[in-house]
This record gives structure tokens, sequence and C-alpha cells, in this order.
């Protein structure tokens, strides 16, 4: 389910500017529709989903042409990206730059990320 400036949750917006959403409802969702990763919020400036990645499987992802944020919800795994290799767990933060190769691995239990692209990702 893809937020929009109008539209938030499942609600109309009084104010498009603001949004609130459990990340709860937002898991509930992804899993839902059984994909790795689900946009929650897209604006020309930015867009954010939720990144899941079960124990040992594999991510496919290839460089993107948006500078990227990870952060770590839980799970612990490895990241590769760019000559950097380096454990990730809860609460860590992983930059990105547009166009580098990077890529989870090592995956020791189910690894949930929050992650933002910025300007927003481009299909």
């Amino acid at each position: 389910m893809l937020f929009d400036l109008k539209w938030w949750g499942g609600r109309t917006m009084s104010d498009p500017d603001v949004k609130f959403q459990e990340i709860e409802e937002i898991a509930a969702e992804r899993a839902r529709v059984g994909n790795a990763y689900l946009e929650f919020l897209r604006i020309p400036s930015m867009s954010a989903g939720v990144y899941v990645l079960g124990a040992d499987s594999p991510d496919r992802q290839s460089p993107h042409r948006q500078d990227e944020l990870y952060y770590v919800l839980h799970g612990r795994a490895r990241m590769r990206a760019g000559t950097q290799d380096q454990a990730v767990r809860p609460g860590t933060l992983i930059f990105i730059a547009a166009g580098v190769e990077h890529r989870f691995y090592d995956i020791e239990e189910e690894i949930s990320l929050l992650v933002f692209f910025a300007p927003a990702e481009i299909e």
C-alpha cells in the first residue's frame, strides 16, 4: 500500500504535510502482500519502505540511482557496501550513495529494515 500526500494508512489527512503511521501496520501490510519490500511513502524529495529478508535468504538488489539510508529494526546480518563489510544489528544506520553496489548476506535471523531513498526511488 503506497501512501502519498493525500492518503495515509487508509485515512484522508486534514493536513497533507503531516503523516503518522505505526510500523506494525506497515509490517503487517508487507506480510499480507508477500513482497520483501513495501514502499509506504512517496513524495518528490524522498521515498520510504520496509525491506525484510528471511534468515539465509539472498539479497538480490542492485545499485540504486538514489542515495539510500537503511535503519535496522530487527535481525542480524552482514552488509557489503562498496569496499566495506560490516555486521549489522538493530539500531544500525547505513548510508549508501547512489550507484554503490551493496548487499546483505549471512543473514543470521530475519532482518527487517526501514529504507529511505532521496530523491524518491525511480522504478
